[in-house]
């Protein structure tokens, strides 16, 4: 079984995800850590977030500690999310992606096209998401939890920043999926959205 879970940033997905691999017993991939990876990857060798050419060049991240916490530096972050929208790192991050889906038994992963370009054959796929301020709240949370010097109005401007990025792109734009499940956790604790999540993969399953 593939579950696939898509959405913008501070969306709750991550949360879900990983408490619906654990759930049902399916190995979690978090597809932003590659474009973080690229992106701390062309950081630390000194290229420029500008040229698509070196961005792509940066995709071979088997140096890159998954596990880092650098990754989750906004540096890091804004970076990804620039570069996530180049065709090229797509692409070259597309098939590392499409292996993990493919595993024997299945898998779930998330990010914000894996029920419409990496796994559109999920058995389930649900779209996660929330108002804007609702995930600079969180994101702020997160930050702070960091020790990090950072205020609201940044935050959520960066959260409308990314959020068009994403939409906006050419290469593999944030949509939902035709057959996805909306699961907005606007109102949600991260307990009530994962009971919601749990709730429609098996809704799914069940109907299969």
């Amino acid at each position: 079984m593939i579950i696939a879970v898509d959405g913008p940033a501070a969306s709750g997905k991550g949360t879900i995800a990983r408490a619906l691999a654990a759930r049902f017993g399916l190995p979690y991939m978090d597809t932003g850590l590659l474009y973080r990876a690229t992106a701390l990857n062309l950081l630390s060798t000194g290229g420029d977030p500008e040229s698509e050419f070196a961005a792509a060049r940066a995709t071979d991240i088997a140096q890159i500690d998954l596990a880092d916490p650098e990754l989750k530096s906004e540096t890091v972050g804004g970076i990804a999310s620039r570069i996530s929208a180049y065709p090229m790192v797509r692409q070259a991050l597309l098939e590392r992606q499409r292996r993990f889906a493919a595993q024997e038994g299945g898998a779930v992963l998330d990010g914000r096209d894996i029920g419409t370009e990496i796994a559109p054959h999920a058995e389930v796929k649900l779209f996660v998401t929330a108002s804007p301020e609702v995930r600079a709240e969180r994101r702020l949370a997160e930050l702070k939890r960091m020790d990090l010097d950072v205020h609201f109005p940044d935050v959520l401007a960066d959260i409308h920043a990314r959020d068009a990025r994403d939409r906006d792109r050419a290469a593999a734009p944030l949509v939902m999926a035709e057959d996805a499940v909306l699961l907005d956790t606007s109102e949600m604790s991260a307990e009530a959205a994962i009971e919601a999540a749990v709730a429609a993969v098996e809704a799914r399953l069940s109907a299969a």
